[in-house]
């Protein structure tokens, strides 16, 4: 007969706690599967196998803990019924491919994925989220089915009275949950059934966000200010970006002489890589005039050129990071010597864009122009900066 509980070892940690771990018992021979938690010898009941009132937040650890065992009976239950071998070597086994299947392993393969494919921005963001989210659950050790939507709201609340974030952060956060989840059940993983988004549970619904470009005269009090050699070329970067209806950063960085064929830029955006040309802008010309053909890479600029391989993904994100961080420095100094009060960085030649295109230009071009995959994303972006509409109703009212 075998015998599943949940005992604390006797090994003590540095802090003076000691480790819980469920006993399997079959045929006289034991193995413990250790949960990630340690309580003091002072808080534990060793005889009802659970923590004293003590132990702060007591019932809710011990609804954990009741979990643990019942997951564990489940997985006996389930070989019992197969007629699968239900040794302590093979519920080991078992127990050690299950644990693949907790939230923190699928998190690892998430991180390890983003590594392998060179988005070293998404998971210097993403990282810290999940190590966040870590320290709120308090354990290495979570099933998909114990990330409730009540857990959920209560992360996003102690996000906010512990780090004071914004509503879009704590936004961000939800995201990257949700998508280790939906990785874990296409993986087979976890189960939808306890998927804890969607209708009735936790909806993701990013808040609206401003989106402030500059104006024609700022435009051009930035093309026309003197400026150092350092200064100068952020703003060339900037520029460029703007010429080419918002390029986005990386792909300005990435920009190479081969891609000018004609009078015109063949490029696809490295973000969904929508592929197009655009005619090259007389402005335009005049900035790539100011930079000579002489790197191993055919760069147009030379930000990236002292890397030996661009294939190496990696990289070449970490230094179009670093890059875009120096940028963004020069351009705030630029702006407060021109007394540009708006926020000044690479992304904001995009808003900027955006802002002066108003609703002059069909917004089928405009996704042609911004290269979104849909034109629903077109629509919901140029909102920001059509406003003809709303003024003319509140004159009418005011006026």
């Amino acid at each position: 007969m075998a015998s599943i509980e949940i005992v604390l070892r006797k090994n003590q940690k540095a802090d003076g706690t000691y480790p819980l771990a469920i006993r399997y018992t079959q045929d006289r021979k034991t193995f413990y599967t250790y949960l990630g938690h340690s309580v003091r010898l002072s808080d534990w009941d060793e005889k009802a196998h659970k923590v004293k009132k003590s132990y702060p937040n007591a019932t809710r650890f011990n609804n954990m803990l009741a979990k643990a065992v019942a997951d564990y009976n489940d997985k006996l239950l389930e070989r019992e019924t197969n007629n699968a071998d239900t040794s302590v070597e093979a519920m080991r086994s078992a127990m050690i491919a299950a644990k693949e299947n907790t939230f923190f392993k699928q998190a690892a393969i998430y991180c390890d994925h983003l590594r392998k494919t060179g988005k070293s921005n998404q998971l210097s963001t993403d990282q810290p989220r999940i190590n966040r989210f870590r320290e709120f659950m308090k354990s290495d050790n979570i099933s998909f089915s114990e990330i409730t939507a009540a857990v959920l709201k209560k992360f996003v609340v102690h996000l906010k009275h512990t780090r004071n974030v914004t509503d879009r952060t704590a936004v961000n956060h939800l995201v990257v949950i949700r998508t280790i989840y939906n990785q874990a059940i296409t993986a087979g993983v976890a189960d939808r059934k306890h998927y804890p988004f969607g209708k009735g549970k936790i909806t993701i619904k990013f808040p609206d966000s401003l989106k402030i470009g500059l104006s024609a005269d700022e435009v051009k009090l930035l093309e026309n200010a003197e400026l150092s050699d350092a200064e100068n070329h952020a703003r060339n970067l900037w520029l460029i970006s703007f010429y080419f209806a918002g390029m986005r950063v990386s792909d300005v960085l990435r920009l190479k002489w081969s891609d000018f064929q004609n009078d015109r830029l063949y490029y696809a955006m490295g973000k969904n890589l929508k592929g197009g040309s655009l005619k090259v802008p007389e402005k335009a010309l005049r900035i790539l005039e100011q930079y000579p053909h002489n790197n191993q890479h055919d760069l147009v600029f030379h930000d990236l050129a002292s890397l030996p391989d661009l294939s190496k993904r990696y990289d070449v994100q970490i230094r179009i990071k670093t890059r875009t961080k120096s940028c963004n420095e020069r351009l705030k100094h630029i702006a407060k010597k021109l007394g540009i009060i708006k926020p000044m960085t690479m992304h904001i030649a995009r808003h900027t864009f955006g802002n002066l295109s108003g609703d002059k230009i069909p917004i089928q071009l405009l996704q042609k122009l911004y290269r979104h995959t849909s034109i629903t994303t077109t629509i919901g972006y140029q909102g920001n900066f059509i406003h003809k509409d709303a003024d003319d109703a509140l004159n009418s009212v005011i006026g």
